[in-house]
């Protein structure tokens, strides 16, 4: 089977190509253009799982070359997309051209070239802070920030065409995905970053809220799952643990196997605006199950600890470790 994976060269994209090349696709990497000739962490993969890929640089907002990435493939993974919630504070209308405009691009391109399959991925911050837990695909969206707001136009879109022109479309939506490769803005890379460093005093946000924290095996194995499976157009399907932590027992967990007491200092610059905040996020993971056969191995608090360890292993490596400025955890 032939695969475009857009957002490639990110965190998810990267671990999902590297799967799909090893169970033997062909696999077709739009990865984001810049000047310095990366491919983002697709550059740091298996080196003989990269030579088989076809690398596309440019731009999700470039319909024209999206198209030409997307020719002769019968399923479109869009994983492109502006996450950073703090960033769609400061500047909401990057977020509403890549993550609206390119989920477009997406969607038009899969048309006029009548793709079997597309996936388009979404987030659990669409739900906002839940009305009833735990959280299956039936409930409310609530745009929280500028960045949940897109998600939520772009999956509207997904429907929409699905609706409009029976394009053959699923919505993957993972709760908090956590593994090697992950942004520094991220909460565990944040914990392990600063604890790596030597802090004594941790720098977070709001150590209440709580969080349905997945493995990125676990979400990997979900979109592979959703890629197989036959007759699920117009599907959406949470991928979570089905487990919910508070941040403040996430930091203990990662501070006991780091061996390491810290001092947590709740800073003001890292906390959401009050309205904003999504105080707690737990997944109903049933319908993953029914239809895709996918259950977490990374389960229960045993999972967590497994999960994190192979974490805090991959950024305690010097090779990964120099990957990440100090300033974009110590804000």
């Amino acid at each position: 089977m032939k695969i475009l994976v857009t957002g490639a060269d990110g965190f998810i994209g990267s671990h999902l190509v590297e799967k799909l090349v090893s169970i033997g696709h062909n696999v077709n990497a739009f990865v984001y253009y810049n000047s310095f000739n990366s491919y983002g962490w697709i550059d740091n993969i298996n080196k003989n799982i990269k030579k088989r890929i076809k690398i596309f640089s440019g731009d999700i907002r470039d319909e024209k070359l999206l198209k030409v990435a997307a020719r002769g493939c019968d399923v479109v993974v869009h994983l492109a997309a502006l996450i950073g919630i703090p960033y769609s504070y400061n500047s909401p209308k990057s977020y509403v051209d890549t993550n609206i405009t390119g989920t477009l691009n997406v969607l038009q391109v899969a048309k006029d070239l009548k793709i079997k399959k597309i996936i388009h991925t979404s987030t659990s911050e669409i739900y906002g802070s839940p009305e009833y837990l735990p959280i299956d695909e039936k409930h409310p969206v609530n745009g929280q920030s500028p960045y949940s707001a897109t998600k939520i136009a772009a999956d509207q879109l997904a429907i929409s065409f699905f609706k409009s022109f029976n394009l053959p479309v699923n919505i993957i939506r993972p709760f908090n995905t956590y593994g090697p490769r992950q942004s520094a803005r991220a909460v565990i890379p944040t914990i392990i970053l600063q604890l790596l460093s030597g802090y004594k005093e941790l720098k977070i946000g709001n150590i209440n809220t709580t969080r349905d924290f997945s493995y990125i095996e676990d979400t990997i194995d979900g979109f592979v799952a959703c890629i197989n499976k036959k007759n699920i157009q117009g599907e959406i399907i949470n991928l979570g643990s089905g487990r919910e932590i508070s941040i403040k027992n996430l930091i203990k967990t990662i501070s006991k196997e780091m061996s390491v007491n810290v001092k947590i200092l709740q800073e003001k610059q890292r906390k959401r605006p009050l309205r904003s905040e999504v105080n707690r996020l737990l997944s109903n993971n049933k319908k993953a199950f029914k239809l895709l056969k996918w259950k977490p191995k990374y389960q229960n608090q045993s999972g967590l600890i497994i999960g994190i360890k192979k974490t805090i292993e991959w950024f305690s490596r010097d090779e990964n470790l120099e990957k990440y400025k100090a300033d974009l955890y110590n804000i």
